[in-house]
């Protein structure tokens, strides 16, 4: 039986879990954005008295790398490599896009879905998106965009699109399309466990000292120097 501990605190939710072949044994949630990081390791220690699985035990951490919130992202990763360097274990990085898009596919009950499209709100009128189709596999890659109505139109044309995520907010009053489905479904860090045990089956690993988060957009400081 393998064992993963799954980080994900890439957008405004965050989860973490420790799973066995892909099922849940325990999970914590936070869903206030500015207590990431103090939610983080308090949450891994439970769970590890919870389950009796000790960070030893583990065969493999997985974390949610981005894109999302640039302080979420570092949090998240920080703390996934530091328990791989520390205790020798691989580290498995999935995009949050991809889990987001697990999640909506796994609510779905529309046979007729041919993409899945998460959002993350990147600020103004910005979202993160990409497009998935039913398997996963991505037809548009990871990128920031200003969505429009004509975003999507040589999709629509194959089927429906099923969209996922807070930046769907910045869509919906100006998207009228009769193909267009929109998912109240919230991913987590289970949804990430599912795509890890993958990863792990496949030996799908990151290198410990090079990885880092997806911010699909440079970080800009802007404060004064």
């Amino acid at each position: 039986m393998a064992y993963i501990l799954n980080i994900d605190t890439a957008t405004d939710f965050a989860s973490v879990c420790i799973s066995a072949d892909g099922t849940i044994l325990a999970m914590e949630q936070n869903a206030t954005q500015q207590q990431h990081a103090s939610f983080l390791q308090p949450a891994i220690q439970k769970m590890t008295k919870t389950t009796g699985i000790s960070l030893s035990m583990l065969d493999a951490v997985s974390v949610s790398a981005g894109p999302g919130s640039y302080t979420g992202l570092r949090v998240g990763m920080a703390s996934a490599k530091g328990i791989c360097y520390a205790l020798q274990k691989p580290l498995i990085t999935i995009n949050t896009l991809q889990v987001m898009a697990y999640a909506a596919r796994e609510a779905n009950t529309d046979a007729d879905t041919f993409f899945y499209c998460p959002m993350i709100d990147a600020r103004r009128m910005e979202v993160f998106t990409a497009v998935y189709n039913a398997s996963l596999e991505p037809v548009w890659e990871p990128q920031a965009m200003i969505p429009t109505e004509e975003s999507f139109e040589t999709l629509f044309r194959q089927g429906f699109i099923c969209f996922s995520g807070n930046g769907c907010e910045k869509l919906k009053p100006i998207l009228s399309k009769p193909h267009a489905r929109f998912s109240e479904a919230q991913h987590h860090a289970g949804h990430l466990a599912a795509l890890s045990h993958e990863s792990l089956a496949r030996q799908a690993f990151a290198e410990i000292a090079y990885a880092e988060p997806f911010y699909v957009k440079a970080f800009f400081d802007t404060r004064k120097s």
